[in-house]
């Protein structure tokens, strides 16, 4: 039980452990009371408090998953993006100016589409 400093030093100077201190109209078992109050408050606190951990290194390993899976994909989309540039030099190191044009073409135009599609939308 807590005791605050004078009834524990009136129960020391007592030498009687058993009988109920009074230290300015406060009894042990006032005491007491408050003790057990301030215990399952603390309590409480330290539950909320394990749960908000457990709920946050749930969200983490939520989260080192799907930048895991990002990770893997954008490495499989650099994969393909240097094979399609490898392709294009190779293309245009073949002397294929005119299919070099059209893609350029064909790509101004996408980009042209997707412009008005977002600026309209």
């Amino acid at each position: 039980a807590r005791l605050s400093t004078y009834a524990y030093v009136w129960n020391m100077s007592a030498r009687r452990p058993h009988q109920i201190a009074s230290v300015n109209g406060t009894s042990q078992e006032t005491l007491e009371e408050e003790n057990r109050e301030l215990e399952e408050h603390m309590a409480h606190k330290v539950a909320v408090l394990k749960s908000l951990s457990i709920d946050m290194g749930d969200e983490v390993r939520g989260h080192n998953k799907l930048l895991g899976t990002m990770n893997s994909e954008f490495d499989a989309t650099g994969g393909l993006l240097s094979s399609s540039m490898k392709r294009v030099k190779a293309m245009s190191l073949a002397g294929h100016n005119r299919w070099m044009f059209l893609l350029i073409l064909f790509i101004l135009f996408v980009c042209f589409v997707l412009y008005y599609l977002i600026r309209w939308r």
